[in-house]
């Protein structure tokens, strides 16, 4: 599960993945400076490194329960 920071919370992984695709559809469709796209662009990659974070927290929690499910005597 991703830290939370001093500045904003940290966004659920669903608000996350849905503001980076609204972020990837802006970009698609330019029309933007180059100001705005770095910033859309920089945004984005905030945004994946929080949907990973999410996504590597329940890959451990999962592995941790499998881990906990299964007898040390069947190996």
């Amino acid at each position: 599960m991703p830290k939370k920071s001093e500045q904003q919370e940290t966004p659920s992984y669903e608000q996350a993945r849905e503001e980076l695709v609204e972020v990837v559809r802006a970009l698609e469709a330019g029309g933007t400076t180059l100001e705005e796209s770095l910033a859309l662009w920089e945004r984005g990659e905030q945004l994946a490194t929080i949907c990973q974070d999410w996504l590597d927290g329940a890959r451990q929690r999962l592995d941790s329960a499998i881990e906990g499910d299964q007898d040390p005597d069947e190996d």
